[in-house]
């Protein structure tokens, strides 16, 4: 694989993984429990129960791409699909931010946020392309 295309995906994957790590604490960085009713005990384990997937998703994808790229053991097809849905899920979080921003409070937070999200995206994006264009990986 060409080095621009692992240091893009390990780029990448250290925001993802950045992000991932993050996440586990902002339930209590933003004190999100104290805006549900505490008789809502169900909806509070929904909510903590999803943060942790999703921050756990987040960190997992990350080490899975830089193993898949810095490993003998990977081919192709499976780089290629692991970069086409750490993609998908990039370029959602972009368009989300574009769509229903956060961080509107603060233009700084919010535009910054935004310029990550586009920036993560094009690393895989651009890595996904040399790969699904190079001949073999080497």
């Amino acid at each position: 694989m060409y080095l621009l295309g692992k240091i893009l995906i390990t780029a990448g994957s250290a925001v993802t993984i950045g992000f991932g790590l993050w996440h586990f604490f902002v339930p209590g960085i933003w004190n999100w429990y104290s805006y549900i009713n505490p008789g809502a005990t169900e909806l509070v384990i929904a909510v903590r129960n999803i943060n942790v997937f999703f921050s756990l998703c987040l960190v997992l994808f990350g080490i899975v791409n830089i193993i898949f790229i810095s490993g003998n053991h990977s081919n192709r097809f499976s780089i290629i699909v692991m970069l086409s849905v750490t993609s998908v899920l990039w370029i959602t979080r972009a368009v989300l931010q574009l769509v229903y921003p956060q961080g509107s409070f603060n233009p700084a937070v919010q535009y910054g946020m935004l310029a990550l999200f586009i920036v993560v995206t094009v690393c895989f994006l651009v890595s996904l392309c040399i790969i699904i264009f190079q001949k073999s990986i080497a």
